[in-house]
């Protein structure tokens, strides 16, 4: 067997460079998701675009605008009612992504499309096309050249937002920043992985690197490094054993958060024992 193999395929180049890509967007988003405390929202957000994808579709609208839309409804939608009713914030959410999720298989259907419901929701990396890529390629710089120039203060919004709201920043307005921010990572990833195994690529990098530090800045190196590692790794095994490539990706950053927890335990066992 030749390891070197699937290298010599253009669209093998291209997947791999597409992933490094996306998942170091995921991987930068995700410690401020693990340090907001906000997983559960990548994954009602992530499911919520399908609605979105589908009515776009309908009005002849690119599917990133659909899906960005639909993401930002769910956001509002959710931070609305919570505000309106005693009910939990994690409550809502899920009842507010479940509806639009299921709103959008409906609306699947019973809509005729050329698109396949597969390549939405597990990703086409492989496949994907020159429009779709310009479109992963825009979102994802986008998204991550925003996060990086309001890094600062989107760490200290996600830590101590009431710290934050004292020294003069909007929190109002770095809250629907990050709704953004991970709108736009979604729709950067949805070729990539789907939007259903997004929410892992949102939320396990960001977890894998609080096990291994307790500083900020070297979290986001360490996610964005296991996430990109994960990421080209997850393409190349798809390619030998024929696998999804969304799914191999996946289970590439689980494997890295189990060796990750292992280390960290291994790490607290022997500083006790000294």
């Amino acid at each position: 067997m030749n390891w070197l193999t699937p290298l010599q395929y253009p669209f093998m180049v291209e997947a791999l460079m597409i992933s490094a890509l996306v998942g170091s967007v995921c991987a930068v988003l995700s410690c401020y998701l693990v340090l907001k405390g906000w997983s559960l929202m990548g994954d009602a957000i992530s499911h919520a675009v399908l609605p979105g994808i589908v009515i776009a579709y309908m009005l002849g609208l690119p599917l990133a605008v659909g899906a960005f839309a639909a993401g930002l409804f769910c956001a509002t939608a959710t931070g609305w009612i919570k505000a309106s009713t005693r009910i939990k914030e994690d409550t809502v959410m899920g009842i507010v992504f479940t509806g639009m999720f299921a709103f959008g298989l409906v609306l699947f259907t019973k809509v005729q499309t050329d698109a396949h419901l597969n390549h939405i929701l597990f990703g086409n990396i492989l496949g994907i096309e020159r429009a779709d890529l310009l479109q992963t390629i825009i979102a994802a710089v986008m998204t991550l050249s925003v996060v990086l120039i309001m890094r600062k203060d989107l760490m200290l919004f996600c830590f101590d937002p009431a710290h934050a709201r004292a020294i003069g920043l909007n929190t109002t307005l770095m809250h629907y920043v990050l709704l953004s921010l991970l709108s736009g990572t979604i729709v950067a990833s949805m070729q990539a992985v789907g939007i259903i195994l997004v929410v892992a690529m949102l939320v396990t990098p960001g977890c894998t690197a609080r096990l291994l530090t307790d500083r900020f800045d070297r979290m986001l190196m360490i996610a964005t490094a296991s996430s990109v590692l994960a990421s080209c790794l997850g393409v190349y095994v798809s390619f030998f054993i024929n696998g999804t490539t969304g799914a191999c990706i996946v289970l590439a950053q689980t494997l890295l958060f189990v060796l990750a927890f292992a280390f960290s335990k291994y790490t607290t066992h022997r500083n006790l024992a000294r």
